[in-house]
């Protein structure tokens, strides 16, 4: 286990029995930190079948094509990491932390240890996850992948990634969370930390594939340096017992942007609790964060704060939801908070179903009622979203589409 000093083992120590801020609360106990160590592969393709099965459902190519780099971790393993583009690190967090001692700084500035017992739990236990590095003036060319993969019946996965893209570089990162589909049972916690410096620019797509009784606690914070961009997709269309996370950003350099897109689809039996806080802290930051929701009889609150700090600052909130079954629940809660002048702070929010005439529009043009429906499902989850280089965007269609299949 990693040393982080006595003040800050003691804080986490003392977190460990904190419930979660918002949510379900979850017994650790009943989960095992313990799982086998997976042999190293030098290449995707010498992992099982079935693995790379499952992958491939959450967006990660197994051959590494039109990737910058890659990492898989299965369990509390790293399995494989590589990186195929100059200017881009890609190593596992325990190695990385062997080989800078700088990176110690870097480590829970934007998430706090004590925040509650799922981030004690990370630190406390051993862990590994990613790191991935942009070197200054480095834009890659295609995205980095990454994969976090359990496959140890009830385990607790601990996981804490750092993510560094240096002045004036450019990252595109798309990572890929799944599991062994026919798990019973497993935890995934997961802290992911990012520093975006000046003028540089992060675009980081996640896809979540678990199976239908995981349960999901990532962490994220991230620092956004003058005219920094931060942009962040998050897609979670497959079932999935329980998901809370609750990112944040602090803008604190002029004219710094975040991102955040999500889209939800919570299955029968899911239950989902997704949001966003920015905190708008530099002259010139903007801020913007949508969310797609649909039920087909699950859960979900959706959650966003912008919090203006400073005069001069500028960000919208958006969230829109859908309800496709009987039962079913989607709850928005969007917040503003202006602490100064010259704030510029809005939000928008529905929920609702179908509308009828719609669906009887598209049949008497030759689209059957179930044509029609999944015609409106799929224009509602279209979010635009800009700065987006080419290649991710038809990524980002392709998965959207492989998972409609399944989850609509």
């Amino acid at each position: 286990m990693r040393e982080i000093g006595r003040k800050g083992m003691n804080r986490a120590a003392a977190a460990r029995g904190k419930k979660a801020a918002f949510g379900e609360d979850l017994d650790l106990e009943k989960y095992t930190m313990e799982a086998p160590e997976h042999a190293y592969q030098e290449k995707m393709s010498e992992l099982a079948e079935m693995d790379r099965k499952r992958m491939e459902m959450a967006g990660v190519d197994a051959g590494g094509k039109e990737r910058s780099g890659s990492f898989v971790q299965l369990d509390n393993s790293v399995v494989h990491r590589s990186a195929g583009e100059k200017g881009v690190e890609v190593l596992g967090t325990r190695e990385a932390l062997e080989k800078y001692d700088w990176l110690q700084e870097y480590m829970w500035k934007t998430v706090d240890v004590d925040a509650d017992k799922f981030t004690a739990a990370v630190e406390l236990d051993d862990f590994n996850g990613y790191f991935i590095r942009a070197l200054p003036g480095a834009r890659t060319v295609f995205p980095v992948q990454a994969c976090l993969y359990i496959k140890q019946q009830g385990l607790a996965q601990r996981v804490h990634n750092i993510i560094i893209a240096e002045e004036g570089s450019e990252l595109h990162i798309i990572t890929g969370c799944t599991s062994d589909a026919r798990l019973p049972a497993g935890l995934h916690l997961g802290v992911s930390e990012f520093y975006v410096k000046k003028g540089a620019q992060v675009t980081f797509t996640m896809v979540h594939n678990w199976a239908e009784n995981l349960d999901v606690r990532p962490r994220t914070g991230t620092i956004v340096e003058e005219d920094g961009v931060f942009i962040s997709n998050y897609i979670c269309m497959e079932p999935v017992r329980s998901l809370q996370m609750y990112p944040k950003a602090s803008l604190v350099g002029r004219g710094a942007l975040a991102r955040y897109n999500s889209i939800l689809v919570a299955q029968k039996g899911s239950s989902m609790d997704v949001g966003a806080k920015v905190s708008l802290e530099a002259p010139g930051s903007r801020a913007e964060v949508v969310a797609r929701a649909i039920t087909r009889g699950g859960d979900i609150i959706s959650r966003g704060l912008l919090v203006g700090e400073v005069e001069g600052v500028k960000a919208h909130l958006e969230c829109r939801g859908l309800i496709l079954a009987e039962r079913g629940l989607i709850h928005a809660i969007p917040e503003l908070v202006g602490k100064v002048e010259g704030v510029d702070l809005s939000h928008e929010a529905a929920v609702g179903k179908i509308a009828k005439e719609e669906v009887e529009y598209l049949m008497a043009r030759g689209l059957s009622e179930e044509e029609a429906t999944a015609t409106i499902v799929r224009g509602f989850l279209n979010v635009n979203i800009e700065g987006l280089p080419p290649i991710l965007q038809s990524e980002m269609q392709t998965m959207l589409e492989q998972l409609e299949e399944k989850a609509l």
